[in-house]
């Protein structure tokens, strides 16, 4: 009986704490995830090294992703910092919201639901028809965004492919 109840506990916590893990969508936590993933990204490293796209960065050395769930509040809850090194744009910081102030000739805002957050982690849209339909907020630079639909794309499809937990709000 006893050996039976240890299985049982064994079964249930190697089932339940990878969920309890998974850090809470678009807190600093996923965002330091976020960012390890989007050095994984080929098409985010490199790509936006080859449309020029890392280095409009206003002579700081780094452009800022700020990002939130929508129906979590009205501020950004997450930043990443991107920054060309050697030769790749990588993501050099992921976690909390530090930069005050946005450039908006060259860093971006985005903000969606956690609903359309996952759709589009999913792959469901990308963001030319988040945009048109309202799906996903977005300030900064557009003419620079368009030109980089590509990754653009791939940056979403981030947030399907770091594990979160939806059943809180970051805090």
């Amino acid at each position: 009986m006893r050996s039976a109840v240890i299985v049982v506990l064994l079964f249930v916590l190697g089932h339940v704490a990878p969920v309890l893990a998974a850090p809470v969508l678009m807190s600093a936590d996923w965002a330091k995830e976020a960012c390890e993933a989007w050095n994984r990204d080929p098409v985010l490293t490199d790509k936006l090294v080859e449309t020029g796209w890392i280095r409009n960065d206003k002579g700081r050395g780094f452009k800022v992703m700020q990002v939130f769930r929508e129906d979590c509040g009205d501020q950004p809850t997450a930043e990443l910092r991107v920054a060309l090194k050697d030769g790749k744009a990588l993501c050099v910081y992921g976690g909390a919201v530090e930069t005050k102030q946005l450039d908006s000739g060259a860093d971006y805002l985005m903000f969606a639901e956690t609903e359309r957050w996952q759709e589009m982690g999913r792959g469901d849209y990308g963001p030319m028809k988040a945009m048109a339909f309202g799906r996903l907020g977005f300030k900064g630079p557009k003419m620079e965004a368009m030109g980089n639909m590509g990754p653009f794309s791939n940056f979403l499809l981030l947030v399907g492919k770091v594990e979160s937990d939806v059943s809180s709000c970051p805090k």
